[in-house]
């Protein structure tokens, strides 16, 4: 029985030494010792972690954004219908063209709950009636300026105040910019709006109403729009790059997306039949045109890019260089503001040369900076000569 204690015993200390004294080695790989282990350390369980995430992201819910912009009568509600199966504009109201001449641009705002297999999602659409429609629409992109503008301050205010566990995120993920393909390519206004919004919102330039085009037409004038948004310094939405591990399938479908640019899109909310089969689409005299039929328009491809595979990107995108911009401008100016105000506050005591202080206080600031690192430089200097004696003492020893 003592026998068996001292054995006990023995198996203690060689576990703690293996844990403690020796962190560099895993648990679970095999070695020497590991024969005399009653159980061995399989797996930690952390492969889970992206269940935990997803659990709690699930239960949180998710938002969206989505500005459009473009001229009238270019399908931007019935192609908004069309991407979320939703009917936004029930109560809208056709104005005739001596209302529209005179009308402002406004911004209008319609939330909707979407859930799809308990996954729950709040969209925020939001419009821009009377874009372009006056005779003098050269400053109509000033309103959605404004309002992107407004949601990031506003976001701003909450994340600096007290109590931020309960944010919410109205900032605008993604601008669909619609261009009439009644034109040679980009008018004026079109150039004017995305540069001025390019910096604060990701914008995907949309081709609308390509049923009226012939497919000869719809690729000249793509290859004209992009090379008009590449000559005027416009910066669209860029489609992240492909890792090296992920699978053909997925990068050719993100080349397809790339070179989409812009969407060419038909929007309908009317079920044809044809040919013993019901979709949405649109009846002519001269045949039938397909919403979803990407033989005839880019809208499957604008609805996967913006649904399934690269929403996430468009949040990360805003939160991380559009937001994160303002912010470091909003700090910066406040940090401005309160240096003009430190020197009004010198001169009003008296302080005629507030520059004075502030040199002497840089130079007691880099004195002491110069003292640290002689202070850190030494003491490597006594830890180097340390690990020089103990090799030394390990070597004789041996």
């Amino acid at each position: 029985m003592a026998s068996f204690n001292y054995h006990f015993n023995k198996f203690q200390l060689l576990f703690f030494v293996k844990l403690f004294i020796s962190p560099c080695q895993s648990l679970v790989t095999q070695s020497s010792w590991d024969r005399w282990l009653p159980w061995k350390f399989k797996l930690l369980s952390f492969a889970t972690l992206p269940n935990q995430v997803h659990r709690k992201t699930v239960k949180k819910g998710f938002t969206f954004t989505l500005i459009v912009a473009g001229e009238s009568g270019l399908g931007k509600s019935t192609l908004i219908n069309s991407l979320f199966l939703t009917d936004l504009y029930k109560d809208r109201k056709v104005l005739n063209a001596e209302e529209r001449i005179s009308r402002t641009v406004a911004i209008i705002k319609h939330t909707v709950g979407i859930e799809e297999k308990g996954v729950k999602l709040r969209l925020t659409i939001i419009d821009t009636p009377g874009f372009g429609d006056a005779c003098q629409c050269a400053s109509s992109w000033r309103h959605i300026d404004d309002y992107i503008d407004q949601q990031f301050e506003q976001y701003f205010r909450d994340e600096s105040g007290l109590n931020r566990r309960n944010i919410q995120d109205n900032r605008v993920h993604c601008c669909l910019y619609f261009i009439s393909p009644f034109g040679h390519g980009l008018r004026p206004l079109d150039v004017d709006c995305m540069r001025a919004l390019h910096e604060k919102v990701n914008i995907i330039p949309v081709l609308a109403k390509a049923d009226s085009l012939t497919p000869a037409e719809v690729c000249r004038k793509k290859m004209k729009i992009r090379e008009e948004i590449k000559q005027f310094g416009i910066n669209i939405y860029q489609f992240p790059e492909c890792d090296s591990d992920e699978d053909e399938d997925f990068k050719t479908q993100e080349q397809i997306l790339k070179n989409s640019i812009p969407f060419a899109v038909i929007g309908s909310n009317v079920q044809v039949e044809s040919k013993g089969r019901k979709f949405r689409g649109r009846v002519y005299p001269w045949g039938v045109v397909e919403v979803e039929n990407p033989a005839h328009s880019d809208f499957l491809l604008l609805r996967n890019m913006l649904v399934r595979t690269h929403m996430q990107d468009l949040k990360d995108v805003t939160r991380e260089i559009h937001y994160e911009n303002y912010r470091a401008q909003c700090i910066q100016n406040m940090t401005r503001m309160v240096v003009l105000e430190r020197k009004r506050r010198w001169v009003e005591a008296g302080c005629t040369t507030p520059q004075t202080n502030i040199k002497k206080n840089l130079k007691k600031t880099l004195l002491s900076t110069v003292r640290s690192d002689i202070f850190l430089r030494k003491m490597q200097e006594v830890l180097e000569r340390i690990q020089e004696q103990m090799q030394h003492s390990h070597r004789s020893g041996c």
